[in-house]
């Protein structure tokens, strides 16, 4: 039996949360012994986010942070989680190779390698935002930092609307280790630790965590997984070496393998063999008979690896100077099998083969002087990659699928047998004809940038800091095809055509190139209104890389030549202002309003072949209002959440064309959470520690065109989940026992809607995981 909270009393009780707090005239419960605790938890709030260590409530910018002892209470172990709990931020996984990321309504989800993104995924200290190379697991990390708005000065450009910084732990300054397992429904298997060795100069520190668990979307057809399934096994080496008091140089290897069983995208028009079109129900996907030999693997999935190098050097010059270096290089690999219309069918069976490495390098000055901060330093950043999509189908089944062939007859019937049409048209000739192509598109993009930034103190009350960022970029799209035409349409004396609209190149790769550059200021004041409450405004640009757009197409003489366009680039002026602090020695907030322009807004599109690619769908505003806070009410008892409102949408313009007016995609209007932590005294250093955590999101669209396909909607209406955990800590002998869970409610869900099959009149369905309950024992050793 599934349980419900309606709408209207979650919705009042988180708006209600804060202004109910605000208005106690003192806690008159917490004793001086409990104000001095809270006032130490709200002091170890610190951030880098300004490239140094800062209180949180001391950053003129609108930013939420997480310790990694908070991401282990809570059992946020995936980016997606992080963003239930932060006003202003939502991510969506389809799977670790398709992930979006979206902060105030701007989504940064494309995978191809021509288009650059959004959001900036910053992994200690390195731009890893690349989608099909962004998500990560998280484990033994120190510090997850998400900044809202334009951080082009200290981010670069892929922080164009925000940035989501992760700093994984580094080496201890004595040995210890711990090991967690864990185990759940759905054969949940879970283990994470880590050793860690000091030595004089040198410490190291070796991380690991392997989580597997099984689809929660049944899977009927044969010899094929349970769809959404799990297998992700992450490592990372930390070497921490300090030749001297002034030098500090820190070398990280991290590894991630992904063999998740593949998405559930399930058809919203013709049902499984015995089932029904509901997205929460079991599914009958059979991918291609010839999966293995044209679209790589044997069955539905993904498999997937990332390499991640990083060294990052502190050489402290004098008492004033610090000189910091900073190289990166990733590199991922990413195969991705999915059954694109989601039935029985051999209807639209597609794979996403990726690949892509990046190399950057960056030196900066920070100079700490008596009443100013200054930083300034240059950014190298080169990356290659490539995204190829095969494509298999059989051609009476896509033609009569697509409602091209007039037949009368459906693609699946109600007993769930497959009208495969080509023994009919062919007069027996043929019992089947298998149609193989794919396409391919590739980027090579370098860019290298200088910036300064400076923080002044006019007085003990007033701190003003300006930056400005001047970028230079260069970008050469590529683009092949091997798309052959129709077997059946020659049969028929039909004129010949390939199955989807993509002219063949026969191999050959047509490209283009562009260059670019741009300056990219920010401006923020804080001022201190008493010693416990902040007031800051800012004001920033935002920019989105230009595109190259490259595809294939014919010239009047019947030719194959590129089909190239250049996008400019995205702009974005953010305004802003807001206060955050502390109040009672005992709650911590922060409120903003923002207001952003853009122009020449980017909007990722799908044509009829499935293939997505950037349009310029003109200017847009969005606004917002976003809280959050944090209170402990006592030692024992901690209250937590946001209320987040935002209205983004292009604007209602006809100049902007059919999506003139329409919301955001993936953005709802209202987000919220409201969470509770308790501590309870069993005995001598045995502690039972529990927590509660709801979380809201309103409306939600999937796609720009905010329009239904084939009559079905493609959004999700308001959603309201559950976590939870509750277990025994003993700090002292270093381990604990919990149980934790995940959609308690066992809440049905859309994560994401119309998708590739939607291109073609077939939209999918994909259902958010069902509810998760694991027991989790870790221990803890030094010595």
């Amino acid at each position: 039996m599934k349980y419900t909270f309606t709408r209207n009393v979650i919705t009042r009780a988180l708006v209600l949360a804060l202004p109910v707090l605000a208005s106690l005239p003192a806690l008159s419960y917490a004793q001086d012994e409990q104000q001095d605790n809270a006032q130490d938890k709200l002091e170890r709030i610190e951030v880098t986010a300004q490239k140094r260590t800062q209180s949180i409530v001391d950053v003129p910018a609108s930013i939420s942070a997480f310790d990694g002892k908070r991401l282990e209470e809570l059992g946020l172990s995936e980016l997606d989680m992080i963003s239930d709990l932060t006003p202003g931020l939502v991510i969506q996984e389809q799977s670790p190779n398709n992930p979006g990321f979206v902060i105030r309504g701007i989504t940064s989800d494309s995978g191809s390698s021509q288009i650059s993104p959004r959001v900036s995924i910053y992994y200690n200290g390195v731009d890893v935002s690349r989608s099909r190379g962004s998500y990560f697991e998280l484990f033994d990390i120190e510090r997850v930092e998400v900044v809202k708005g334009p951080q082009a000065t200290l981010f670069g450009t892929a922080a164009a609307v925000g940035a989501i910084s992760v700093i994984t732990r580094k080496p201890d300054d004595f040995d210890n280790a711990e090991l967690a397992l864990g185990a759940g429904n759905l054969s949940q298997r879970r283990a994470d630790g880590f050793i860690n060795l000091a030595g004089e100069d040198l410490k190291g520190r070796l991380a690991f965590s392997y989580r597997e668990r099984d689809g929660y979307i049944d899977n009927i057809a044969p010899e094929q997984d349970d769809m959404n399934g799990i297998e992700r096994t992450g490592a990372r080496l930390s070497l921490r070496y300090t030749p001297s008091d002034a030098v500090t140089a820190d070398f990280i290897y991290s590894y991630e393998k992904n063999d998740d069983t593949g998405t559930a995208f399930k058809n919203g028009i013709y049902a499984p063999t015995g089932g029904d079109t509901s997205p929460y129900s079991f599914v009958e996907m059979t991918g291609s008979p010839y999966s293995e030999e044209v679209l790589g693997a044997p069955k539905l999935g993904l498999d997937r690896t990332i390499d991640d190098f990083n060294l990052t050097v502190d050489w402290r010059l004098n008492d004033t100077t610090t000189l910091t270096s900073v190289t990166g290089y990733r590199e991922f690999d990413s195969l991705e099998i999915f059954d694109a219309d989601g039935t029985q069918a051999w209807f639209l069976e597609f794979a996403e083969d990726a690949q892509g490495e990046q190399w950057s390098q960056e030196l900066r000055f920070s100079h700490t002087l008596d009443n100013a901060f200054i930083l300034w330093g240059a950014n190298y950043f080169s990356e290659e990659g490539s995204q190829r999509v095969p494509f298999s189908t059989e051609e009476s089944i896509y033609f009569n699928c697509v409602g091209a062939l007039g037949t009368g007859l459906p693609c699946v019937n109600e007993d769930g047998s497959v009208n495969l049409l080509t023994p009919v048209l062919t007069g027996g000739a043929l019992n089947e004809i298998a149609y193989q192509g794919s396409y391919t598109n590739m980027g090579d993009n370098r860019s290298w940038s200088a910036f300064f930034d400076i923080t002044y103190d006019i007085s003990e009350e007033l701190t003003v800091s300006g930056g400005l960022r001047y970028i230079d970029e260069s970008r050469e799209s590529g683009f092949a095809a091997i798309m052959p035409n129709s077997q059946l349409l020659t049969l028929l004396g039909q004129p010949t055509q390939p199955l989807l609209p993509t002219v063949s190149t026969g191999g050959a790769v047509l490209s283009d190139s562009g260059d670019d550059s741009a300056l990219l200021p920010r401006i923020n004041v804080l001022y201190a209104l008493n010693k416990d409450t902040n007031w800051f405004a800012t004001l920033s640009k935002g920019q989105r890389s230009f595109v190259v757009d490259v595809s294939s197409t014919l010239n009047e003489q019947g030719e194959v030549v590129a089909d190239s366009s250049e996008i400019p680039a995205e702009t974005i002026w953010n305004y802003e202002t807001g206060i955050k602090g502390n109040w009672a020695d005992a709650v911590n907030y922060s409120a903003s309003i923002f207001y952003q322009d853009y122009s020449d807004f980017q909007v990722t599109l799908q044509d009829d072949a499935g293939n997505f690619y950037t349009d310029n769908a003109g200017d847009a505003t969005n606004w917002g209002v976003e809280t959050e806070f944090t209170a402990y009410l006592s030692n024992q008892l901690e209250l937590f959440g946001h209320v987040a409102y935002l209205d983004a949408q292009i604007d209602d313009d006809a100049n902007n064309g059919q999506l003139a007016g329409n919301r955001f995609r993936l953005q709802p209007e209202w987000t919220s959470s409201l969470g509770l932590m308790n501590d309870m005294t069993v005995s001598d250093g045995l502690m039972l520690r529990s927590s509660l955590v709801a979380t809201y999101r309103s409306e939600i669209f999937f796609e720009p065109a905010n329009a239904p396909i084939a009559g079905i909607p493609i959004k999700e209406d308001a959603v309201t989940l559950l976590n939870g955990s509750v277990g025994l800590y003993d700090e002292q002998a270093g381990w604990s026992l919990v149980l934790k869970g995940s959609n308690l409610l066992d809440k049905d869900y859309l994560v994401d809607a119309g998708n590739t099959g939607g291109s073609f009149g077939n939209p999918t369905f994909i259902a958010g995981p069902s509810r998760l309950v694991y027991l989790e024992f870790r221990q803890r050793l030094e010595w």
